[in-house]
């Protein structure tokens, strides 16, 4: 076992997560508004990396098609936002997100390397457009108002959906379908000589982390109020969350959990500081990372807490005293 498995699965830990989304859901009560727009913020792009992460993380195919399930997610709410809940948006553009990932996977899955990156890229452009020539030619307005419930009930919309994708990734990663989609990532024909269904189950996986991706776009849709095309399937949705996966790390949880979180605080702090050289600083970042952090951030845990486990201190501890020791 490596030294820090993954992050739930040892009761100290769940309950420090648990710990966490109790003080995540208080914090409403005590912050002012402008900290709780930023957490919603926040909280996005964490979900939409974790989604992100339940694919294309232990079956290393790097999807670009985020910006597609969270723009539909985004155009379900501009649509029906008049006429239904935001519960009922939230499971609808989930449900789309769902079955357009289904088609999708369908026609790209069956490819690999850079022509599924190119494809899923591609993807996202094309319903960009095609939304936007509609709009202009057909409907002749471009762009659509949505009416927002306040930022604290998007808040804990966006916390809830967050919570609900975590234990998603938890219960796949701790399962046989788990191990299927890491045997998938580390030799595919291998997998498919031993009698995985690798197509079905790359499919699935890919449909079931979009579902989340869609649903986070339809409550997003209510934070912005106005959406357009270039809004809701904007690419740096669909680049973003793989660069905080990546600066985060992909192989625990805690990965791109962690680097979703500094990575969108690190960059609202450069645009509001250094608007004229925040992408040169989040470039340069990014570089550092890769060259001294292979294994992101998350890496750096495991490292700091295998050393902590070897000093005389470590090796006395409460959690190791209790058999919590790592391998």
């Amino acid at each position: 076992m490596d030294s820090v498995r993954i992050i739930l699965k040892k009761p100290f830990y769940l309950g420090l997560l648990i710990l966490s989304l109790i003080l995540l859901a208080i914090t409403p009560r005590f912050a002012q508004p402008y900290s709780i727009i930023s957490m919603i913020t926040i909280l996005m792009y964490v979900t939409l990396t974790l989604s992100w992460t339940i694919f294309s993380g232990p079956t290393h195919y790097i999807s670009l098609a985020t910006a597609t399930f969270f723009g539909v997610g985004v155009y379900v709410s501009a649509i029906l936002g008049g006429t239904l809940p935001l519960v009922a948006l939230a499971g609808l553009g989930g449900l789309v997100g769902f079955i357009l990932a289904l088609f999708i996977g369908l026609l790209t899955l069956r490819l690999k390397g850079i022509y599924f990156i190119l494809f899923t890229f591609g993807a996202s452009a094309l319903l960009r457009h095609s939304i936007l020539w509609w709009e202009t030619h057909i409907t002749g307005t471009v762009g659509r108002f949505v009416l927002s419930p306040g930022h604290t009930t998007a808040y804990y919309f966006i916390l809830g959906i967050f919570a609900i994708t975590l234990l998603t990734a938890y219960f796949i990663s701790q399962s046989k379908f788990g191990l299927a989609l890491k045997s998938i990532g580390e030799n595919e024909e291998a997998a498919a000589h031993i009698g995985i269904n690798v197509t079905l189950v790359k499919i699935v996986t890919f449909a079931l982390s979009a579902t989340f991706m869609g649903a986070t776009g339809a409550v997003m849709a209510t934070r912005w109020t106005y959406i357009d095309p270039v809004i809701a399937f904007n690419p740096l949705i669909s680049f973003l969350p793989v660069l905080m996966a990546i600066f985060g790390g992909t192989g625990r949880l805690l990965g791109p959990i962690l680097g979703a979180a500094i990575f969108t605080i690190l960059q609202e702090f450069l645009i509001t500081q250094y608007p004229y050289y925040f992408m040169l600083l989040m470039g340069t970042t990014l570089i550092l990372v890769i060259l001294f952090l292979p294994n992101g951030l998350a890496g750096l845990t495991d490292e700091g807490m295998h050393r902590f486990n070897q000093t005389t201190w470590g090796k006395k501890a409460w959690w190791n005293r209790k058999g919590y020791k790592h391998a």
